[in-house]
């Protein structure tokens, strides 16, 4: 019996330097991506975020989940540097996570240098 094409939620297994962004998406791994993406100590995934949604805990919950592996979380907002709002700051602080908030293209460049360091880095990039 044939199948038909089987979605799956975007996922790259492992840690990977961004190559380039833009055009709504990102290069990484000898791969693209469309839309805005999460690199933690699990891989590269796909998020379902762009500059018209808040920036809330509930956004931010597999960050959250993967706390334990995270000092640092780089939140690249878009174009334009957005705040976190206190609520997200708090609950990555109560994880022990230090979240620094800055344009995508200073967080792409951030984030590549710190995992080059083998530093404990997760990023949260809306895709421009």
């Amino acid at each position: 019996m044939a199948k038909g094409i089987e979605i799956r939620d975007a996922h790259f297994p492992g840690r990977a330097p961004i190559d380039t962004y833009g055009n709504g998406g990102f290069r990484f791994a000898d791969m693209s991506h469309r839309g805005s993406i999460l690199c933690l100590p699990s891989g590269i995934h796909g998020w379902e975020m762009d500059m018209t949604k808040p920036l809330s805990v509930e956004n931010f919950r597999r960050v959250l989940e993967e706390a334990a592996d995270i000092e640092v979380l780089l939140v690249g907002t878009g174009t334009e540097l957005r705040r976190l709002p206190a609520e997200l700051r708090a609950a990555l602080k109560a994880r022990g996570i230090s979240s620094d908030p800055m344009s995508t293209g200073a967080a792409v460049r951030t984030f590549n240098i710190m995992l080059s360091e083998q530093r404990a880095v997760a990023a949260a990039l809306i895709a421009v």
